[in-house]
């Protein structure tokens, strides 16, 4: 996000709710507030987490659907509702009563309630070969990526002592796995950890991992800084998350941090601790899945809807 706040608002417009994130989360909250006959607006920079990858898994009814396929069907879908959707960025927000978003290109919007649904980003160890594999035979995640590189020659790269979890993991899908320690020093394994890699047949390869190999469009395996290849057909990952949560921390919400990145301090529906803003997807936890953000849009948008509805009836009774 642009650290930019010196934008001229100029023709602000108003809304119920501004979205913004157009991502499974930020697409599904506005699907239910556009059915609610909601003034909604969803602002959508196009950096989706999961653009690197064909396919998405694991959505029941959606298995094996293309993410830029699966947000297409959503923005038509919004569109039936009346949900405006604007390609924007949000480079400012502030609070006075209502939400004022600024937009990158300029343009204000303001909103009774604000969803933030940005999502977060992955950084990729700084492995050469590494990211331009990562999506297709280098992945992160077992059950979005596990069946359909099932039964070939895993490698997993650690970049902490937690990748144990992941290497173990893993072995649902191959009884072929390497675990290269990569940066982690052997000492900071645990004992336990040992003992279940040893039990679950995963070989434990010491040293800095220097190089990603690939030829004719596939991973062929991964190379030593002291010159060793070992040879692997696919390689998990496990990248740095960083949440989008810059909105969030400007308008006060409370944070809190995990050893996966920070993320607010949300209820069960996804209401932040500032009245009236709301948090979906990536942007409020980091193992949201495709099918769990829209879940989790779904739930804010309803909410949602029922806040706004109670408040206006309360305004009623007040006159």
């Amino acid at each position: 996000m642009s650290e930019n706040t010196d934008h001229c608002v100029e023709n602000t417009d108003h809304y119920e709710v501004v979205v913004v994130g157009g991502g499974a989360a930020g697409l599904s909250a506005a699907l239910v507030l556009g059915r609610a006959r909601r003034r909604t607006l969803v602002v959508d920079a196009g950096e989706p987490r999961n653009a690197p990858a064909a396919h998405m898994q694991g959505y029941l009814s959606r298995d094996g659907m293309s993410p830029a396929e699966f947000l297409a069907v959503g923005r038509e879908e919004i569109a039936r509702y009346g949900v405006e959707l604007v390609r924007d960025r949000a480079v400012d927000v502030r609070r006075d009563g209502d939400f004022t978003v600024t937009l990158a290109s300029g343009r204000g919007v303001r909103a009774r309630q604000l969803v933030v649904a940005t999502g977060l980003k992955d950084e990729l160890p700084p492995v050469k070969g590494l990211a331009e594999r990562f999506g297709r035979d280098v992945v992160h995640c077992p059950y979005c990526h596990g069946w359909e590189v099932r039964d070939r020659a895993f490698g997993v790269l650690a970049t902490t002592p937690m990748s144990v979890h992941q290497a173990l993991m893993v072995t649902q899908w191959s009884k072929d796995v390497t675990l290269f320690l990569h940066r982690v020093a052997g000492s900071e394994l645990a004992e336990d950890d040992l003992r279940r890699l040893a039990a679950a047949g995963v070989a434990v390869v010491p040293g800095e991992v220097a190089e990603v190999m690939a030829g004719e469009d596939r991973l062929t395996g991964v190379r030593l800084t002291d010159g060793t290849v070992y040879d692997r057909e696919v390689l998990f990952v496990a990248p740095r998350a960083v949440p989008r949560t810059d909105l969030l921390a400007r308008l006060g919400a409370e944070l809190r941090e995990t050893p996966f990145g920070t993320y607010p301090v949300i209820d069960e529906r996804g209401l932040t601790t500032v009245p009236g803003l709301w948090a979906a997807g990536n942007a409020s936890g980091f193992a949201e899945q495709v099918v769990n953000a829209a879940s989790r849009g779904h739930r804010a948008g309803a909410a949602i809807n029922g806040e706004l509805l109670f408040a206006d009836l309360e305004a009623s009774v007040r006159v």
